[in-house]
C-alpha cells in the first residue's frame, strides 16, 4: 500500500489583466511547505504518494495538463509510485484560482510555471524521506510545456536550486529556440496530434543534433492523438481529437520507466 499525505501553501493573488510580462511579475512561485498535512481538497498545492519499501526514495513532480489535477494526473501518481519512486502531483491552477487555461495556455506560461516544479523540487528535498539528489519531472500537455521550460539551464540558476535528474514531457508544446539544458529530456509526442504538433520537436531535436551534453530523446508515436495515455473515451475538446492508444500508452510507459530508471536509480 501507498501513503497519501497532502501538503498545502499559502493563496497566491493573480493578476487577471496585462502583458505576459506582468502576469510574470505578479506571480512568484508557489509556497511549498509542511505546513499542514491532509487529504488533496482545492486549494491546496497538491499530494505526495510514497512507494513501498525503505526510504529515502527517489522522487518525481507531476505536472497536471490545461485542464487542471485530473484522473490522468492520479493515474500517473499511483504507475511511479509503483515503479518505486514518490509521486509528488502539484497543483498549480487551484491555489490561484485559475480553472482551466486550455483555450488560453499563454495565460499562464510554462517557463513561468516552471518556477513551481523548482519549488516543488526545493521541498522535497527538506524531507527526510527523499534523496534530494534523485528528483525527477513528468508532465503532459501543459505540464509537459512545462516540463521543457524546466529542463533549460537559465530556469534552473534563476531558481537557485538543483536542477532535475531526469524530465519526461508527454505530447508537450515544443517551444521555437536552442536554450542551453540542465537536465536530460525525453519527449513522448503523438503523430496525429492537432493540438500540439509533433514536428515541432522533431524541428527541436534538430537544433540539439550536434549537442553534447543533455541532447534531448524524442519517439512519435504514429496515429497517435493527443492524450494517448490517458484512458477515457475518444473525444474532441475546443476542436481538438483526444484518444486513448493502448499500443502507444504502453511502449511509453516502457520507455518513461527505464529512462527514470536509468538516471534516479543508479
Amino acid at each position: 500500500m501507498t501513503r497519501l499525505a497532502a501538503f498545502a501553501c499559502s493563496t497566491l493573488l493573480l493578476t487577471a489583466q496585462g502583458s505576459s510580462a506582468q502576469q510574470s511579475s505578479s506571480r512568484p512561485p508557489l509556497n511549498v511547505s509542511d505546513a499542514t498535512i491532509g487529504e488533496l481538497r482545492a486549494g491546496q498545492v497538491g499530494s505526495i504518494i510514497l512507494p513501498q519499501g525503505p526510504p529515502p526514495f527517489a522522487a518525481v513532480v507531476v505536472l497536471h495538463g490545461c485542464n487542471g489535477v485530473s484522473q490522468n494526473t492520479r493515474a500517473w501518481a499511483r504507475r511511479l509510485a509503483s515503479w518505486g519512486y514518490a509521486a509528488l502531483i502539484l497543483d498549480s491552477f487551484s491555489p490561484r484560482g485559475i480553472d482551466n487555461v486550455c483555450s488560453r495556455g499563454m495565460q499562464f506560461p510554462g517557463a513561468e510555471r516552471a518556477k513551481d516544479a523548482f519549488a516543488a523540487a526545493a521541498y522535497l528535498r527538506t524531507r527526510k524521506d527523499i534523496d534530494p539528489d534523485r528528483i525527477g519531472l513528468l508532465g503532459y500537455s501543459h505540464g509537459g510545456w512545462t516540463a521543457l521550460a524546466a529542463a533549460r539551464e537559465r530556469a534552473a540558476a534563476e531558481s537557485g536550486t538543483k536542477p532535475f535528474a531526469a524530465i519526461v514531457a508527454y505530447y508537450p508544446n515544443c517551444p521555437p529556440g536552442e536554450p542551453a539544458l540542465a537536465s536530460d529530456v525525453l519527449i513522448l509526442a503523438a503523430g496525429a496530434d492537432d493540438w500540439a504538433p509533433p514536428q515541432r520537436c522533431t524541428d527541436l531535436m534538430a537544433r540539439y543534433a550536434n549537442a553534447s551534453t543533455h541532447k534531448p530523446l524524442l519517439k512519435i508515436y504514429p496515429g497517435a492523438s493527443h492524450s494517448f495515455d490517458a484512458q477515457r473515451p475518444e473525444r474532441v475538446y475546443l476542436g481538438h481529437k483526444l484518444a486513448y492508444d493502448e499500443t502507444a500508452a504502453r511502449d511509453s510507459f516502457t520507455l518513461a520507466k527505464q529512462f527514470l530508471d536509468d538516471h534516479l536509480k543508479r
